[in-house]
């Protein structure tokens, strides 16, 4: 157990969080969130003891063990794969150096036997002898080659890394495991690996992360880091995001009787009790609802951009006809003779492993780029906005304030529209007051993001093409272009690693293949998963 009193953390004479008392028990997984800036991080360094606070404390059992999820992806580049995953428990770690140091000495005493019979009987007693083998079974479910167990970490590739790391944090079955952002970089079959993983942990996780599938299947409680208070809520992200939004309905609702809120919200709650949910957490979770009161919902401050696309006129019968494309790029063929045609009402998702592929069929569609052979055809009466992944040639060097960058990218007829209609654009896209005469290449990622955003939203376009438009966001962010995407009226191709986006949004999964070529379905994600579980 983890018990949180009374802790406050401040910064430059202005408090981040203040008033914090919570308990994290085993048995349970919570999920951290919070807007940008908020802490969340932050939040795990305290609860690690990485970072004192400035008033209150955190109490930890002495005999709990924590293990944290490492963001240095150098720190242990001298360092073999094995011994790297094996220091996730340091005292075993340090107990098998000491022995393999003692067995070494040429002048072995009796004393050194008997300390080497003390280590031998600890180490047995941690499971030391099964080290390697548990270590094997986790670079496997993270899809990690066993080839590299002995190879030195600097020789790794940077996703790599990032495995070799959570593997480390898992291994020797902690007390604790607190994870910041850990499906980062993790493909599919890993991240549906770590969330069986943890559905089957019986110690207390506390995990930061954008993303709201993740945080749906393996949650039990939300941790709610909203303008310097630190909540916690029963349920996974979804029950906190729809029962936080009927509460904001309801306050507003100020003349409607108590007694019809209640009701409302019980019927609410029941709803979210009765779902079901591949998880074992899911029983948890129901027990926990079912105990809920109306005072228990977060009734939350945060605030969600508005992200909304109206086309200017409808397209026609053509819209995409893509024939035998192909592009090689250093030598390695990433698109390979791929042929489709977009139809009406299709929303794609572009998906595979090679991330380079999906972005040079971005830029391809998007006339960013030419292919090598084959053609695009566009049809005459569609027009497009494209979301690059990368967006640094939009504000690198660029002294333009918000109000003037957004303005250079108005329609035209709106060349010379007041400034007011321009800061009202931006309002709503959660740029209010001083903020929209910053320059923009001081922005934070996730400002320019909405930025970008912004300038699509102008061009009244019946077709959008997205390269990872969920990058940098919040999960406030996420939420509302994943609404916008939905309720968009025209086409859209995107990509995107946020599993709930890509499964909300696309009715189309069109996958690069490792050799380039395509495999085409009129699907959800979840539905073309369970496709190829059946293969």
């Amino acid at each position: 157990m983890i018990t949180v009193t009374n802790v406050s953390l401040n910064f430059s004479g202005q408090n981040l969080f203040s008033d914090v008392n919570l308990k994290f028990t085993p048995g349970n997984c919570y999920g951290v969130i919070g807007a940008n800036g908020a802490g969340k991080s932050t939040f795990l360094k305290i609860l690690s003891g990485e970072l004192d606070s400035t008033t209150g404390e955190v109490s930890i059992d002495p005999n709990c063990r924590m293990s944290v999820l490492k963001q240095d992806h150098f720190a242990y580049d001298e360092y073999t794969v094995l011994d790297t995953i094996i220091m996730g428990n340091k005292r075993l770690y340090d107990i098998m150096k000491e022995k393999d140091a003692l067995y070494e000495k040429e002048d072995f005493s009796d004393e050194d036997g008997i300390k080497a019979a003390e280590l031998e009987a600890e180490f047995a007693e941690m499971d030391g002898w099964e080290a390697d083998s548990n270590a094997s079974k986790l670079m496997q479910g993270l899809g990690l080659d066993e080839s590299i167990m002995y190879s030195q970490m600097a020789d790794l590739g940077g996703n790599e890394k990032v495995k070799v790391l959570l593997a480390q944090a898992l291994f020797g079955d902690p007390d604790i495991i607190l994870l910041d952002e850990p499906t980062n970089h993790l493909d599919l079959q890993a991240i549906e690996w770590l969330e069986d993983f943890l559905l089957d942990y019986e110690g207390t996780v506390i995990v930061v992360s954008h993303d709201r599938y993740f945080l749906n299947v393996v949650c039990t409680h939300i941790v709610d880091i909203d303008y310097s208070k630190v909540k916690m809520y029963v349920g996974n992200y979804e029950f906190w995001y729809e029962s936080s939004q009927m509460m904001e309905r309801l306050i507003k609702q100020q003349n409607k009787k108590a007694e019809e809120k209640i009701k409302e919200l019980q019927t609410f709650i029941q709803r979210f009790s009765a779902n079901k949910s591949k998880s074992k957490q899911a029983t948890s979770r129901k027990k926990m609802l079912d105990k809920l009161t109306v005072e228990e919902l977060p009734a939350s401050s945060r605030r969600y951009p508005f992200v909304g696309f109206d086309m200017d006129r409808e397209a026609g019968r053509d819209l995409l006809t893509v024939d035998g494309l192909s592009k090689t790029v250093n030598g390695e063929k990433l698109l390979n003779n791929i042929s489709f045609t977009l139809n009406h009402d299709d929303k794609i998702a572009i998906i595979g492993e090679n991330e380079i592929a999906i972005t040079a069929l971005m830029q391809i569609l998007a006339g960013e780029d030419e292919p090598d052979e084959g053609t695009v055809k566009w049809g005459v009466s569609t027009s497009r906005s494209y979301f690059p992944k990368d967006n640094s040639k939009y504000f690198d060097g660029c002294e333009l304030n918000l109000v003037d960058w957004l303005r250079q990218y108005s329609a035209a007829g709106f060349e010379t529209q007041n400034e007011s209609y321009i800061r009202g654009f931006l309002g709503r896209m959660l740029f209010s007051g001083d903020d929209v005469f910053k320059q923009v290449n001081v922005l934070s990622g996730g400002e320019k993001v909405r930025c970008m955003l912004s300038r699509m939203m102008l061009y009244g376009s019946n077709i959008l093409i997205l390269d990872q438009p969920t990058n940098h966001l919040d999960l406030e962010s996420i939420t509302a272009v994943n609404n916008g995407l939905k309720a968009f009226k025209g086409n859209v191709i995107f990509a995107s690693h946020d599993h709930e986006f890509v499964n909300t949004v696309a009715n189309r999964i069109i996958d690069i293949r490792e050799d380039g070529t395509i495999v085409d379905r009129m699907c959800t994600f979840d539905e073309y998963i369970e496709m190829k579980r059946g293969n």
